[in-house]
């Protein structure tokens, strides 16, 4: 039971950084890309170039910016870590959400504006997100290496003011980190389109485990004669 957890804990981590660094790597394409598109002398260059931008943003970033946020946060669900109780691991959850929601609702939109209108290619704005992208996955990698800011006040029960002990998951959970990203990848791939939907089901049934849990130990911790 131990070595299971074990090993697909271990599977989570590597994916978690495969697909981290494939994000950070397709972020900087798409600004080489978009880059071209702007200094291009040639029409039909520029053009190109973002046709190749929005269809990589499609097909690869997407797809691996989703899988690197659900392995990321299901690390933390099924860990000792935690999403909010040390600051470093807050800080990164943070992050990813913003970048999520820009890539999301700003990012892939402007790059759909950008080829829809190619006589104005893409703009600045559009240039300096991608960076900005790259930049916040580069932090995020200093901030997992470095683990700066120590615990914040949700790592202590606000009742009994003891810390609180963050158990390890089940095999299954981490293993359903692993299997649904890669399964929503497929299917993705299949429509033609991002779809984290198993991702997102696999994190919710993770929270849900998380906070039974720590309920149960709360309940065992203050009935009397127990611990």
């Amino acid at each position: 039971m131990a070595s299971n957890s074990r090993r697909w804990r271990q599977m989570t981590v590597w994916l978690h950084v495969l697909t981290s660094a494939g994000w950070m790597t397709l972020a900087l394409v798409l600004f080489a890309l978009l880059y071209l598109a702007v200094t291009a002398r040639d029409p039909a260059t520029a053009a190109g170039a973002t046709a190749m931008a929005r269809y990589l943003d499609v097909a690869l970033l997407a797809p691996l910016g989703n899988a690197s946020a659900a392995t990321g946060i299901m690390l933390g669900l099924g860990t000792q870590w935690g999403l909010t109780h040390h600051r470093w691991v807050l800080a990164k959850f943070a992050i990813t959400l913003v970048q999520l929601y820009a890539g999301v609702f700003l990012l892939s939109r402007a790059l759909d504006a950008a080829g829809d209108a190619l006589a104005a290619g893409p703009s600045a704005g559009l240039l300096l997100g991608t960076v900005a992208m790259a930049s916040a996955i580069a932090f995020q990698a200093w901030l997992s290496v470095v683990k700066p800011g120590g615990k914040t006040r949700w790592s202590r029960d606000r009742r009994t003011g003891r810390p609180v002990r963050l158990p390890t998951a089940a095999p299954w959970i981490f293993a359903g980190a692993v299997l649904a990203p890669a399964a929503d990848i497929a299917v993705g791939t299949a429509l033609g389109f991002p779809s984290p939907f198993l991702s997102l089901v696999v994190v919710g049934v993770a929270v849900g485990v998380r906070r039974r849990t720590l309920r149960e130990a709360r309940a065992l911790a203050v009935t009397p004669g127990v611990g």
